[in-house]
């Protein structure tokens, strides 16, 4: 077993972990649960999320063990860099990693766990959701921040941002699922557009997201809508390419 925990939380230690142990029988269960499962705790004043990763195949387990670092280890040390650079996400409070002779055979992340207003999901499903630009605006002047500071969320679709309303009226952002993230000295035109393009199909939204992006970068926004647009589209051909896929192959196993 490897547990490590952040040193804030390191009077919680064993309160923690026994959450993690006791996690199959107790906790509140927090979404679907189709790949990964999420479960709330209590830990002294606050609630805490625990996120169980999906058993990994026989492939991962050798690999997680030996070759590369799991998904729970992965998404406390990026959260753990996102806060140093500035970036919100719920704060992490530990990783656990369970292994045997053969590979790893379960892990866990818990964070504490954040309660907001929407995600930027919202914003694609709701037409005129309220204040809609605005929050697009500024989710697109965070984005923006994230390419600065050579941050490449390859998870940043649109349940990935959790989005909160401040007193002032602005609104705060929290990137959750982390563990698929590469960091960069410094991020190319293209490396930015493309890591813009699993957000949203709607062309409007591209549109001002293009328009406020081009204020802040040294491309016009012809240019930068154009790019956008066009890596967008080809996100949303791919995409429905595996359902369709994904729906004849389910036919010919019935």
């Amino acid at each position: 077993m490897n547990f490590k925990v952040n040193h804030i939380f390191n009077n919680e230690a064993e309160s923690i972990l026994h959450s993690i142990k006791n996690f199959n029988n107790s906790g509140i269960l927090f979404g679907n649960g189709q790949r990964n499962i999420i479960k709330l705790f209590d830990l002294s004043d606050k609630t805490i999320n625990i996120k169980s990763f999906k058993i990994p195949n026989l492939i991962n387990k050798v690999a997680y063990k030996y070759f590369r670092k799991s998904k729970a280890k992965r998404s406390f040390e990026y959260a753990t860099i996102l806060l140093e650079r500035g970036i919100g996400t719920p704060q992490p409070i530990a990783f656990l990693e369970n292994f045997n002779w053969f590979g790893l055979r379960d892990s866990y992340y818990v964070s504490e766990h954040l309660v907001t207003e929407l995600t930027y999901r919202e914003l694609v499903e709701i037409p005129d959701y309220p204040d809609g630009e605005n929050i697009l605006r500024q989710f697109t002047r965070f984005s923006f921040e994230l390419h600065e500071k050579g941050i490449e969320f390859l998870d940043h679709s649109p349940g990935n941002t959790l989005i909160k309303k401040k007193e002032d009226g602005n609104y705060e952002f929290f990137l959750v699922d982390l563990n698929r993230m590469e960091f960069h000295e410094s991020m190319t035109f293209e490396m930015r557009m493309k890591n813009l393009c699993r957000l949203t199909p709607l062309k409007e939204m591209v549109a001002v997201m293009s328009n406020e992006y081009a204020k802040l970068y040294s491309e016009s926004e012809e240019k930068t809508f154009d790019t956008l647009w066009k890596y967008t589209a080809d996100f949303q051909e791919q995409f429905y390419r595996k359902k369709r896929l994904k729906k004849k192959l389910k036919f010919w196993k019935k």
